[in-house]
Protein backbone atom coordinates (compact mmCIF):
# COMPACT_ATOMS: atom_id res chain seq x y z
CA UNK A 1 0.00 0.00 0.00
CA UNK A 2 1.27 3.48 -0.81
CA UNK A 3 -0.42 5.14 2.16
CA UNK A 4 -3.17 4.71 4.75
CA UNK A 5 -6.66 5.76 3.59
CA UNK A 6 -7.87 8.80 5.47
CA UNK A 7 -11.35 10.29 5.40
CA UNK A 8 -12.06 14.03 5.44
CA UNK A 9 -14.21 15.09 8.40
CA UNK A 10 -14.69 18.66 7.19
CA UNK A 11 -18.31 19.15 6.17
CA UNK A 12 -17.27 21.23 3.19
CA UNK A 13 -14.98 18.51 1.83
CA UNK A 14 -17.11 15.41 2.33
CA UNK A 15 -18.03 14.17 -1.18
CA UNK A 16 -16.13 17.02 -2.85
CA UNK A 17 -15.83 14.62 -5.78
CA UNK A 18 -19.07 16.07 -7.05
CA UNK A 19 -19.02 19.57 -5.55
CA UNK A 20 -18.31 21.40 -8.79
CA UNK A 21 -20.66 19.21 -10.81
CA UNK A 22 -23.90 18.83 -8.91
CA UNK A 23 -24.70 22.51 -9.43
CA UNK A 24 -25.27 21.61 -13.10
CA UNK A 25 -28.26 19.56 -14.20
CA UNK A 26 -27.48 15.93 -14.87
CA UNK A 27 -29.16 15.95 -18.28
CA UNK A 28 -26.77 18.50 -19.75
CA UNK A 29 -24.95 17.23 -22.81
CA UNK A 30 -21.13 17.07 -22.44
CA UNK A 31 -19.13 19.98 -23.80
CA UNK A 32 -17.33 17.93 -26.44
CA UNK A 33 -14.16 15.87 -26.56
CA UNK A 34 -10.93 17.09 -25.01
CA UNK A 35 -8.12 18.03 -27.37
CA UNK A 36 -4.83 16.14 -26.99
CA UNK A 37 -1.63 18.14 -26.41
CA UNK A 38 1.85 17.60 -24.96
CA UNK A 39 2.53 16.32 -21.41
CA UNK A 40 2.43 18.45 -18.27
CA UNK A 41 2.59 17.62 -14.54
CA UNK A 42 -0.55 17.25 -12.39
CA UNK A 43 -1.36 18.41 -8.85
CA UNK A 44 -1.44 17.03 -5.31
CA UNK A 45 -4.56 16.13 -3.33
CA UNK A 46 -6.19 16.52 0.10
CA UNK A 47 -5.88 14.35 3.21
CA UNK A 48 -8.61 12.37 4.93
CA UNK A 49 -9.36 10.52 8.19
CA UNK A 50 -11.08 7.13 8.26
CA UNK A 51 -13.43 5.01 10.36
CA UNK A 52 -13.11 1.25 9.78
CA UNK A 53 -15.73 -1.47 10.28
CA UNK A 54 -14.32 -3.94 12.85
CA UNK A 55 -15.93 -6.83 10.94
CA UNK A 56 -14.46 -8.30 7.76
CA UNK A 57 -16.97 -8.85 4.96
CA UNK A 58 -16.97 -12.31 3.38
CA UNK A 59 -16.87 -12.30 -0.43
CA UNK A 60 -17.70 -14.75 -3.21
CA UNK A 61 -15.63 -14.39 -6.37
CA UNK A 62 -17.79 -13.72 -9.46
CA UNK A 63 -20.95 -13.76 -7.35
CA UNK A 64 -24.15 -13.26 -9.33
CA UNK A 65 -27.32 -11.79 -7.91
CA UNK A 66 -30.50 -13.88 -7.93
CA UNK A 67 -33.27 -11.31 -8.19
CA UNK A 68 -35.91 -13.92 -7.32
CA UNK A 69 -34.69 -13.65 -3.74
CA UNK A 70 -36.18 -10.15 -3.73
CA UNK A 71 -39.19 -10.54 -6.01
CA UNK A 72 -40.38 -13.61 -4.08
CA UNK A 73 -40.27 -11.45 -0.95
CA UNK A 74 -42.54 -8.82 -2.48
CA UNK A 75 -40.02 -6.49 -4.11
CA UNK A 76 -40.78 -5.08 -7.58
CA UNK A 77 -38.06 -4.47 -10.16
CA UNK A 78 -38.48 -0.92 -11.46
CA UNK A 79 -35.24 -0.43 -13.38
CA UNK A 80 -32.68 -2.60 -15.13
CA UNK A 81 -29.60 -1.80 -17.20
CA UNK A 82 -27.70 -4.81 -18.53
CA UNK A 83 -25.43 -2.80 -20.84
CA UNK A 84 -26.38 -4.94 -23.80
CA UNK A 85 -26.96 -1.93 -26.06
CA UNK A 86 -25.68 1.62 -26.14
CA UNK A 87 -25.47 4.25 -23.39
CA UNK A 88 -28.39 6.36 -24.65
CA UNK A 89 -30.07 6.10 -21.24
CA UNK A 90 -27.05 7.66 -19.56
CA UNK A 91 -25.57 11.14 -19.51
CA UNK A 92 -21.85 11.11 -20.36
CA UNK A 93 -19.99 14.09 -18.93
CA UNK A 94 -17.00 15.92 -20.36
CA UNK A 95 -14.52 17.87 -18.28
CA UNK A 96 -12.70 17.92 -14.99
CA UNK A 97 -13.75 17.54 -11.35
CA UNK A 98 -12.43 19.45 -8.36
CA UNK A 99 -9.37 17.76 -6.77
CA UNK A 100 -9.10 15.13 -9.54
CA UNK A 101 -6.52 14.85 -12.33
CA UNK A 102 -8.53 13.46 -15.26
CA UNK A 103 -10.60 15.00 -18.00
CA UNK A 104 -13.77 12.91 -18.25
CA UNK A 105 -14.50 11.96 -21.84
CA UNK A 106 -17.50 10.04 -23.23
CA UNK A 107 -15.16 7.87 -25.32
CA UNK A 108 -13.69 6.34 -22.14
CA UNK A 109 -17.07 4.76 -21.27
CA UNK A 110 -17.81 1.91 -23.65
CA UNK A 111 -20.08 -1.13 -23.79
CA UNK A 112 -18.39 -4.37 -24.83
CA UNK A 113 -19.91 -7.85 -24.69
CA UNK A 114 -22.69 -6.71 -22.36
CA UNK A 115 -20.40 -4.93 -19.91
CA UNK A 116 -19.85 -1.23 -19.22
CA UNK A 117 -16.13 -0.43 -19.23
CA UNK A 118 -14.82 2.81 -17.77
CA UNK A 119 -11.12 3.18 -18.53
CA UNK A 120 -8.41 5.62 -17.51
CA UNK A 121 -5.75 6.61 -20.04
CA UNK A 122 -2.50 8.52 -19.78
CA UNK A 123 -2.87 11.17 -22.45
CA UNK A 124 -2.45 14.88 -21.99
CA UNK A 125 -5.43 16.84 -23.27
CA UNK A 126 -7.05 20.24 -23.21
CA UNK A 127 -10.64 20.25 -21.95
CA UNK A 128 -13.18 22.03 -19.72
CA UNK A 129 -11.73 22.73 -16.28
CA UNK A 130 -15.00 21.49 -14.80
CA UNK A 131 -18.08 19.92 -16.39
CA UNK A 132 -20.22 22.74 -17.82
CA UNK A 133 -17.30 25.18 -17.56
CA UNK A 134 -16.10 27.38 -20.41
CA UNK A 135 -12.61 27.57 -18.92
CA UNK A 136 -10.10 25.23 -20.55
CA UNK A 137 -7.13 23.57 -18.87
CA UNK A 138 -4.52 20.88 -19.41
CA UNK A 139 -5.00 17.33 -18.10
CA UNK A 140 -2.51 14.45 -18.06
CA UNK A 141 -5.19 11.73 -17.91
CA UNK A 142 -8.64 10.92 -19.19
CA UNK A 143 -11.42 8.78 -17.72
CA UNK A 144 -15.23 8.78 -17.78
CA UNK A 145 -18.20 9.68 -15.61
CA UNK A 146 -21.77 8.65 -16.49
CA UNK A 147 -25.11 9.14 -14.74
CA UNK A 148 -28.54 7.65 -15.39
CA UNK A 149 -31.18 9.84 -16.99
CA UNK A 150 -33.76 8.14 -14.75
CA UNK A 151 -34.07 9.00 -11.07
CA UNK A 152 -35.05 6.93 -8.04
CA UNK A 153 -36.35 7.77 -4.58
CA UNK A 154 -38.01 6.36 -1.53
CA UNK A 155 -41.61 7.49 -1.08
CA UNK A 156 -44.69 6.87 1.05
CA UNK A 157 -45.88 4.35 -1.57
CA UNK A 158 -42.49 2.59 -1.81
CA UNK A 159 -40.57 3.36 1.40
CA UNK A 160 -37.83 0.86 0.51
CA UNK A 161 -35.51 1.07 -2.49
CA UNK A 162 -32.86 -1.58 -3.21
CA UNK A 163 -30.06 -0.65 -5.65
CA UNK A 164 -27.94 -3.54 -6.95
CA UNK A 165 -24.85 -3.52 -9.18
CA UNK A 166 -22.36 -6.19 -10.25
CA UNK A 167 -18.91 -4.63 -10.54
CA UNK A 168 -15.26 -5.50 -10.96
CA UNK A 169 -13.23 -2.57 -9.65
CA UNK A 170 -9.98 -1.21 -11.05
CA UNK A 171 -7.14 -2.37 -8.81
CA UNK A 172 -4.59 0.28 -9.81
CA UNK A 173 -2.81 3.00 -7.87
CA UNK A 174 -4.19 6.49 -8.33
CA UNK A 175 -7.79 5.57 -9.22
CA UNK A 176 -10.98 5.09 -7.20
CA UNK A 177 -13.90 2.99 -8.50
CA UNK A 178 -17.15 4.75 -7.61
CA UNK A 179 -20.80 3.61 -7.60
CA UNK A 180 -23.13 6.18 -6.07
CA UNK A 181 -26.31 8.21 -6.47
CA UNK A 182 -26.96 11.90 -6.05
CA UNK A 183 -29.59 14.58 -6.38
CA UNK A 184 -29.46 18.05 -7.90
CA UNK A 185 -28.47 21.17 -5.98
CA UNK A 186 -25.95 19.16 -3.93
CA UNK A 187 -26.43 18.21 -1.18
CA UNK A 188 -30.00 19.42 -0.64
CA UNK A 189 -31.31 16.36 -2.50
CA UNK A 190 -28.75 14.06 -0.98
CA UNK A 191 -26.03 11.70 -2.09
CA UNK A 192 -25.65 7.97 -1.33
CA UNK A 193 -22.27 6.30 -1.88
CA UNK A 194 -22.83 2.58 -2.36
CA UNK A 195 -19.23 1.65 -3.15
CA UNK A 196 -15.93 3.52 -3.22
CA UNK A 197 -12.76 1.44 -3.69
CA UNK A 198 -9.30 2.95 -3.74
CA UNK A 199 -7.40 1.04 -6.40
CA UNK A 200 -4.24 0.19 -4.47
CA UNK A 201 -6.22 -0.95 -1.40
CA UNK A 202 -8.79 -3.21 -3.11
CA UNK A 203 -9.55 -5.34 -0.05
CA UNK A 204 -12.05 -2.87 1.40
CA UNK A 205 -14.70 -0.45 0.24
CA UNK A 206 -16.27 2.67 1.69
CA UNK A 207 -19.91 3.70 1.96
CA UNK A 208 -21.13 7.19 2.82
CA UNK A 209 -23.91 9.72 2.31
CA UNK A 210 -24.42 13.48 2.27
CA UNK A 211 -27.26 15.88 2.97
CA UNK A 212 -27.59 19.61 3.56
CA UNK A 213 -30.38 22.14 3.91
CA UNK A 214 -28.53 24.56 1.64
CA UNK A 215 -26.36 24.24 -1.44
CA UNK A 216 -22.72 23.17 -1.04
CA UNK A 217 -22.95 22.61 2.73
CA UNK A 218 -22.98 18.97 3.85
CA UNK A 219 -24.39 18.50 7.37
CA UNK A 220 -23.52 14.81 7.73
CA UNK A 221 -20.70 14.08 10.17
CA UNK A 222 -18.91 10.71 10.39
CA UNK A 223 -21.20 9.12 7.81
CA UNK A 224 -18.42 7.20 6.06
CA UNK A 225 -17.40 3.65 6.92
CA UNK A 226 -14.57 1.59 5.38
CA UNK A 227 -15.51 -2.08 5.18
CA UNK A 228 -12.60 -4.59 5.04
CA UNK A 229 -13.10 -7.64 2.82
CA UNK A 230 -11.52 -11.09 2.94
CA UNK A 231 -10.23 -10.82 -0.66
CA UNK A 232 -9.36 -8.25 -3.28
CA UNK A 233 -12.42 -6.71 -4.91
CA UNK A 234 -10.40 -6.20 -8.11
CA UNK A 235 -9.81 -9.89 -8.86
CA UNK A 236 -13.35 -10.66 -10.02
CA UNK A 237 -16.95 -9.43 -10.02
CA UNK A 238 -18.81 -8.69 -6.80
CA UNK A 239 -22.39 -7.56 -6.18
CA UNK A 240 -22.96 -4.38 -4.16
CA UNK A 241 -26.41 -3.66 -2.78
CA UNK A 242 -27.76 -0.66 -0.91
CA UNK A 243 -31.20 -0.80 0.69
CA UNK A 244 -32.41 2.74 1.19
CA UNK A 245 -35.12 3.15 3.81
CA UNK A 246 -36.41 6.15 5.72
CA UNK A 247 -34.18 5.54 8.73
CA UNK A 248 -31.24 3.48 7.49
CA UNK A 249 -28.90 2.73 4.60
CA UNK A 250 -28.26 -1.02 4.60
CA UNK A 251 -25.29 -2.39 2.66
CA UNK A 252 -24.82 -5.92 1.32
CA UNK A 253 -21.82 -7.46 -0.44
CA UNK A 254 -22.29 -10.69 -2.40
CA UNK A 255 -25.63 -11.25 -0.71
CA UNK A 256 -24.35 -10.81 2.86
CA UNK A 257 -25.15 -7.96 5.24
CA UNK A 258 -22.15 -5.66 5.76
CA UNK A 259 -23.50 -2.66 7.67
CA UNK A 260 -26.62 -0.75 8.64
CA UNK A 261 -25.89 2.96 8.51
CA UNK A 262 -27.87 5.26 10.79
CA UNK A 263 -25.01 7.54 11.89
CA UNK A 264 -24.62 11.13 10.79
CA UNK A 265 -28.05 12.28 11.87
CA UNK A 266 -29.55 12.89 8.42
CA UNK A 267 -30.54 9.58 6.86
CA UNK A 268 -34.27 10.46 7.31
CA UNK A 269 -33.68 13.69 5.36
CA UNK A 270 -32.89 11.64 2.25
CA UNK A 271 -36.43 10.27 2.13
CA UNK A 272 -38.19 11.29 -1.08
CA UNK A 273 -35.11 12.92 -2.60
CA UNK A 274 -34.73 11.96 -6.28
CA UNK A 275 -31.34 10.39 -7.05
CA UNK A 276 -29.44 9.70 -10.27
CA UNK A 277 -27.28 6.55 -10.42
CA UNK A 278 -23.67 7.12 -11.35
CA UNK A 279 -20.39 5.34 -12.14
CA UNK A 280 -16.97 6.91 -12.45
CA UNK A 281 -13.26 6.16 -12.16
CA UNK A 282 -11.46 9.34 -11.08
CA UNK A 283 -7.70 9.73 -10.76
CA UNK A 284 -6.57 11.34 -7.55
CA UNK A 285 -9.37 12.89 -5.55
CA UNK A 286 -10.07 12.79 -1.83
CA UNK A 287 -9.05 9.16 -1.32
CA UNK A 288 -5.39 9.97 -2.00
CA UNK A 289 -3.07 12.08 0.12
CA UNK A 290 0.40 12.94 -1.18
CA UNK A 291 -0.39 11.28 -4.51
CA UNK A 292 2.75 10.04 -6.28
CA UNK A 293 2.13 11.19 -9.83
CA UNK A 294 4.94 9.00 -11.16
CA UNK A 295 3.25 5.92 -9.68
CA UNK A 296 -0.20 6.45 -11.21
CA UNK A 297 -1.42 3.42 -13.14
CA UNK A 298 -4.21 3.22 -15.70
CA UNK A 299 -6.96 0.61 -15.51
CA UNK A 300 -10.60 -0.29 -16.12
CA UNK A 301 -13.72 -0.60 -13.99
CA UNK A 302 -16.27 -3.15 -15.28
CA UNK A 303 -20.02 -3.01 -14.59
CA UNK A 304 -22.10 -6.03 -15.60
CA UNK A 305 -25.50 -4.59 -14.61
CA UNK A 306 -27.37 -2.29 -12.28
CA UNK A 307 -30.95 -2.87 -11.07
CA UNK A 308 -33.40 -1.07 -8.81
CA UNK A 309 -36.19 -2.67 -6.76
CA UNK A 310 -38.87 -1.09 -4.60
CA UNK A 311 -41.03 -2.39 -1.76
CA UNK A 312 -43.51 -1.16 0.79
Amino acid sequence: MKSYIQYEKSIMKTSTYYFALIIATVCLVGLGSCKKISNKKGTKDDQKVEVVNPNTAQTTCDYDFDESSLTSAGWTKTYEENFDGDLSNWTKFTGGVQNELQCNEPANATVQNGVLQISTKKETVIGPEFVNSSNQKSFDYTSAWIASKATFATSDATPKVRIVARIKVAGVYGSTSLFYSYGLDWPTNGEIDMMEVRGDIPNRYATDYAYGSQSKVNLVNNGALFNPTDASLANCYHVYEMEWTKNALISYLDGKLVETKTVGGHVPDLFGKAQYLSFSLPIGGLFYSNLNNDGIQTGTMYVDYVKVFTSN
